[in-house]
């Protein structure tokens, strides 16, 4: 196959996806969700747990000072 016929085939399926992908293309829209859209996928469970707080752990910070102490040569 010559180089010119090559060109020209990759040239035209450059061509033919770039048409597609701008007939595809979708603007972005402003619009206003309602809930009544999405009953059936409810992105948050309707029965959510309480999270717990979490306790700090004090001896961390030591735990960590002894690591860097335990580093030097």
């Amino acid at each position: 196959m010559k180089r010119e016929i090559a060109r020209g085939l990759f040239l035209l399926g450059s061509l033919a996806i770039a048409t597609v992908a701008v007939a595809a293309w979708q603007p972005p829209v402003m619009q206003v969700l309602s809930s009544a859209q999405f009953d059936a996928q409810c992105p948050i469970p309707r029965v959510a747990k309480v999270a717990i707080d979490a306790k700090p752990d004090h001896d961390l910070l030591l735990f960590m000072y002894g690591m860097k102490q335990g580093m030097r040569p």
